[in-house]
């Protein structure tokens, strides 16, 4: 009688062994895996740290932030952006952010993006023209210089703005935030603006126009001098 509770202590014992991993191995299998942390959000991070509304305004509006957020899930190499305080867009011409359309203001928010992740102490190890998102950066397009001096001192040339880098607002390794107090302007989008307006293709043709009918007018009135003469000539000879 003993050896049989025994045994069916040993049953039981088993039995409860069992049931227990079944159950904690179907558990985990159901869990699924934490989801790996997404890239850091650009519009928090600025709106956290406050002056830097119209940047955040441009960023919404032309999708680059969107934009960013999935090129940094999608590529290693990290993203620098430079941004202007709200200061920095008031110091522009008035009327000048308005004045730009969409592409352009897609170009101005793209220029203050460099498509690598550049720790602050490492701009002395940048080429020249340093190249940005906004695209090519020969000159006449988006070229844009750095310079570097002692304690870290960083300075943005675009060949109409110069400015340093202020401050750094974020840096994780992959994105890197800085402050600027004015906003980089690239010669693509601001140098034409900066020259006089080219003479209206109407009043051109209005010109041409006024031209040939001058000249039309000069050869009937010649032909009719012509004419009398011969008349008058020809009355003489009578």
């Amino acid at each position: 009688m003993a050896i049989m509770k025994q045994y069916l202590n040993l049953i039981f014992t088993l039995s409860f062994l069992f049931f227990s991993h079944l159950h904690c191995s179907t558990t985990s299998a159901q869990s699924p895996a934490p989801a790996p942390p997404g890239p850091p959000d650009i519009i928090k991070i600025l709106e956290k740290a406050n002056q830097y509304t119209i940047f955040i305004r441009l960023l919404k509006s032309t999708q680059v932030s969107d934009r960013l957020i999935g090129e940094l899930k999608d590529a290693d190499d990290g993203k620098t952006i430079f941004a202007p305080t709200d200061k920095a867009f008031s110091n522009l011409k008035s009327g000048a952010l308005n004045a730009l359309n969409d592409e352009q203001r897609v170009e101005l928010v793209l220029y203050h993006v460099v498509p690598i992740y550049i720790p602050l102490n490492q701009f002395q190890t940048v080429s020249n023209p340093m190249r940005t998102q906004a695209g090519d950066s020969g000159d006449g397009e988006f070229p844009l210089n750095v310079t570097t001096a002692a304690g870290n001192t960083v300075t943005l040339m675009t060949g109409l703005t110069k400015t340093r880098v202020a401050g750094t607002i974020y840096a994780d390794g992959q994105l890197a935030i800085y402050r600027v107090d004015r906003v980089l302007e690239p010669l693509q989008v601001f140098a034409s603006r900066s020259s006089g307006p080219a003479p209206a293709p109407g009043k051109s043709r209005k010109a041409a126009d006024v031209a040939e009918n001058s000249k039309a007018w000069s050869l009937v009135l010649h032909n009719l001098a012509l004419f009398a003469v011969c008349v008058i000539a020809f009355a003489l000879s009578l």
